[in-house]
């Protein structure tokens, strides 16, 4: 008997990138109806549970790829599925009996055969099954993939352990741990740069002849240590009238401000306030300098036992980019200014360590300005309708608990 083939277009480029999870995800007798690539919604006989609005214009405003077949959406809907959910790869027996499609295993195999072409599925070895690409998650994730809200249960839990009030580097490390335990995977979440925020009180404390204590206290509970030079010996007394001044003048305000106020005073003050303008240029200078880029990483030996990278020498790789922290966090930085989720797949990342993993990130605002980014490292096999509000919400919680970051 002869079947039907399927024949598939070109398939566009992917945008950007998205998430992995190793989370139980069903057959597609549970999926809703094949979608019509005329209509923008796809047809349920069950109601539509929508995500957060940030989540919905990110990742919800999609239309089907119209250049997929709908016998060839469903099926690689349900391959992708399976695949996540066990680690093996699917064959045609399977699909035929979990794709909910009324065609023979020989019309899926030359629909598999097309998928395989258009570079949207792998066959590792000859006759055992298929295996999605990045570009195939890709696809999935664009148009394929449904997101619903995380849970009451695990937004109370973010709630509660990113409470508000708490330090700066307290919350970065709840955050971080949450998001690797909710998801098991590696939680990644940049520092604030300090500029950002304000200061609430500076201190200064000689130690020796020319090098100086300076004690701040940020408007987040953050304080800090910071040993500088100075060109010459400070006396106990002009220390403490070049602190006074600047908790008088400039408590409340951030840091990025303080330098360029200072050197303006000082051109227009008069004589009797130039020493002490001088004295407070010089100490500001030095204590109020921008931080370095920093992340917190948590759970990165959970990355241990997942299947796919297993091979040592990637693992390593994958370790030794963790350890230098450089290219992850301009990787972070690339999606400072995007609002919502933002997905990575594999060599979507641009980084050769990365390759074998996706990266599922959001920034993190607070008081209108963004603080930072968060994010999942994971395998590409990984559930990403689990990371994806998981990374959202908790980019939402940490938000909150930040509060308005130059609050007094």
């Amino acid at each position: 008997m002869q079947t039907d083939r399927v024949m598939l277009f070109t398939i566009p480029d992917s945008r950007f990138p998205i998430p992995d999870s190793r989370f139980p995800i069903p057959d597609s007798r549970s999926f809703p109806p094949i979608p019509n690539p005329e209509s923008p919604i796809p047809a349920s006989n069950q109601p539509l549970h929508l995500p957060p609005p940030a989540l919905i214009s990110t990742l919800m405003n999609r239309r089907p790829d119209p250049s997929l077949d709908p016998r060839a959406r469903q099926l690689l809907r349900t391959l992708i599925g399976r695949y996540i959910h066990s680690g093996e790869p699917v064959g045609s027996q399977t699909l035929a009996k979990h794709a909910g499609l009324d065609v023979s295993a020989a019309t899926i195999r030359n629909i598999l055969g097309d998928l395989e072409d258009a570079g949207l599925l792998s066959a590792p070895h000859a006759s055992a099954g298929r295996i999605p690409t990045s570009q195939g998650y890709r696809l999935f994730v664009d148009s394929l993939l449904q997101v619903r809200p995380l849970p009451e249960g695990d937004l109370a839990r973010l709630r509660s352990e990113l409470p508000s009030g708490t330090g700066t580097q307290a919350l970065l490390g709840s955050a971080s741990e949450l998001l690797s335990a909710m998801t098991h995977f590696v939680g990644v979440v940049s520092v604030p740069k300090r500029e950002q925020f304000a200061f609430r009180r500076i201190d200064f404390v000689p130690l020796d002849a020319q090098r100086v204590l300076a004690i701040l206290v940020f408007a987040d509970q953050d304080v800090q240590n910071r040993i500088i030079q100075t060109r010459r010996p400070y006396e106990a007394g002009e220390l403490e009238r070049v602190g006074n001044y600047l908790n008088a003048h400039f408590a409340g305000r951030p840091v990025s401000e303080i330098r360029d106020v200072l050197l303006l005073e000082l051109r227009n003050a008069q004589s009797e306030m130039q020493t002490l303008l001088a004295q407070s240029v010089e100490l500001a200078e030095q204590v109020l300098i921008p931080d370095n880029d920093d992340m917190v990483l948590a759970g990165q030996t959970r990355l241990m036992g997942v299947q796919e990278l297993a091979d040592l020498d990637r693992l390593r790789e994958l370790f030794e980019a963790f350890a230098r922290k450089r290219e992850i966090l301009q990787l972070l930085e690339r999606t400072v200014r995007a609002p919502g989720v933002r997905i990575f797949i594999g060599e979507e990342t641009g980084l050769a360590p990365l390759e074998g993993v996706s990266l599922v990130t959001a920034p993190y605002t607070s008081g209108g300005r963004v603080l930072g980014v968060l994010g999942v490292i994971g395998p590409t096999r990984m559930a990403y309708d689990r990371v994806i509000p998981v990374v959202q919400a908790a980019a939402d919680a940490l938000g909150n608990a930040f509060g308005a970051p130059d609050a007094e």
